[in-house]
């Protein structure tokens, strides 16, 4: 994998193919540094550490406009000062090469308001 995988675009996933195995996913988590290989390999999730809740908030609302952008769709739960975002495609009940490229553009967002 040497292309830069945020620079990708998320391709509709209809189903019907297996999700990545775990080997497959660890390979992608190495080019997206602080999410976390979770749930035997089937989910990708990062915390983020904001100064107030404002400032998660409005990551999040970036986190969804991407999210649209992309259509590709993350669990988000946030609070004062932290955002989780958490990463699977549920038609394939795992990991699709989506998950990082989503995950690597979620890299890439500012992070102040």
């Amino acid at each position: 994998m040497t292309e830069n995988i945020a620079e990708k675009s998320c391709t509709p996933c209809r189903g019907g193919i297996p999700p990545l195995t775990r080997d497959e996913a660890a390979g992608y988590v190495s080019q997206t540094p602080g999410w976390d290989l979770l749930d035997d390999g089937h989910l990708i999730r990062r915390k983020f550490k904001f100064d107030d809740f404002k400032q998660a908030l409005a990551f999040v609302d970036k986190v969804g406009q991407l999210a649209e952008e992309e259509r590709h769709h993350p669990d988000v739960c946030f609070g004062w000062g932290y955002a989780e975002i958490s990463l699977q495609t549920h038609k394939i009940k795992g990991l699709h090469e989506n998950d990082f490229i989503l995950a690597a553009k979620v890299n890439q967002l500012p992070r102040s308001s």
